[in-house]
């Protein structure tokens, strides 16, 4: 099969063609339809999150079954598929409690490691050089994945399209239900609106927040959130964003949603957030990066500071895709480009200089 191998950082993506992999005990294999493009992966790709190399990126996919492993009653070879990026183990104390967002095999081992939860990783190279995988290890034609991650499609919902619901919509839908606990008449600010900024600004809207703001640069980001559902934008190129959205709330949001990782956005978003008020960190930040908090204003006036990586996935993943199925949300409305595989260094190249309005995907049949 084809695979995008990344085998040194700040290099480009090379197509290679390594083995199919084959599924264990616990795991489905595979045949991809599409992969989304995450600024999770351009990270990895940048050196900014530490990840071990040659390996294959990519972490929300779509495609249908072609192998089951053993143990593994379904889905059905054939069936349509999503993955998540979040591959709960299901047996360690956090997924017993229902916390699959916090699996400590899925960090330790694959995070970590690029592996999955025997410690090894399913991909190589032919002369048997292991590649670490990055979830599954989505930017290839194939891919094994533990059951527990694979969902079967809806039949009314489009292949291709539906891969982002396995990060994007997933951590929007996480953030706002989880992390924001948002509730029907809230106001809502969105800080930075690509792929998954534009999935929280649809599950904003369908949780019943009665103005959601959207907050980033250019016009053509913004327009975009209109049409995704955002009451009001402020383009903080050209004007006080904080003092803008103060304006626009009558003195603070009741939930500030930061979905890029930076000092500066952070620092912004606390700044919006109301008396009472709660900040969602939802953008993952190059390792290091840290940003100032005001202790006696956190304190005084019980703000509300936390972090969200992911939904619950055995939970949420049935409501999330009966979203989408209903009409809800649509993550098809916030994808905007399409790459080849052979295109993938390129997909990367434009979301690194910001060209990608909302969530790209790269297509494995051109």
């Amino acid at each position: 099969m084809l695979a995008a191998v990344l085998s040194e950082v700040g290099r480009p993506f090379a197509i290679e063609r390594i083995p199919v992999p084959q599924p264990r005990r616990g795991e489905i294999l595979v045949q991809v339809a599409a992969c989304g493009v995450c600024h999770t992966d351009l990270h990895v790709l940048k050196g900014e999150v530490a990840f071990p190399l040659p390996a294959v990126l990519g972490h929300e996919i779509s495609g249908t079954v072609a192998a089951l492993g053993p143990g593994v009653a379904g889905p059905a070879v054939g069936t349509r598929v999503v993955g998540t990026f979040i591959m709960p183990c299901g047996e360690c104390t956090a997924c017993a409690r229902g916390r699959d967002d916090l699996c400590g095999p899925f960090f330790e081992l694959n995070r970590l490691r690029g592996a999955l939860y025997d410690g090894e990783t399913r991909l190589q190279r032919d002369d048997g050089t292991p590649l670490a995988m990055y979830s599954m290890g989505g930017l290839a034609e194939y891919a094994v994945v533990p059951e527990t991650a694979i969902y079967a499609l809806p039949d009314s919902l489009p292949l291709e399209e539906s891969a982002i619901i396995g990060c994007a919509a997933m951590t929007a839908y996480g953030a706002v239900t989880h992390g924001g606990e948002t509730q029907p008449g809230d106001q809502v600010v969105v800080v930075a609106t690509g792929g998954v900024g534009s999935m929280v600004v649809q599950v904003a809207r369908a949780a019943g927040a009665s103005r959601v703001i959207a907050v980033d640069l250019g016009s053509e980001k913004l327009d975009a959130a209109r049409r995704l559902g955002a009451t009001d934008v402020v383009d903080a190129g050209v004007e006080d964003a904080v003092a803008r959205v103060l304006e626009l709330t009558g003195g603070g949001a009741d939930v500030v949603f930061e979905v890029l990782g930076s000092e500066r956005t952070f620092t912004q978003a606390l700044a919006m957030v109301r008396d009472g008020g709660r900040l969602v960190a939802v953008g993952i930040a190059p390792a290091g990066v840290t940003a100032p908090v005001e202790i006696t204003r956190l304190v005084r006036r019980s703000i509300h500071v936390v972090g969200s990586y992911g939904a619950r996935v055995r939970a949420d993943m049935p409501v999330i895709l009966g979203l989408v199925e209903s009409g809800a949300i649509s993550p098809a409305a916030s994808l905007t480009r399409r790459f080849s595989l052979g295109e993938a260094a390129a997909a990367y190249a434009a979301l690194d200089r910001r060209e990608i309005v909302g969530r790209a995907i790269v297509v494995m049949q051109a």
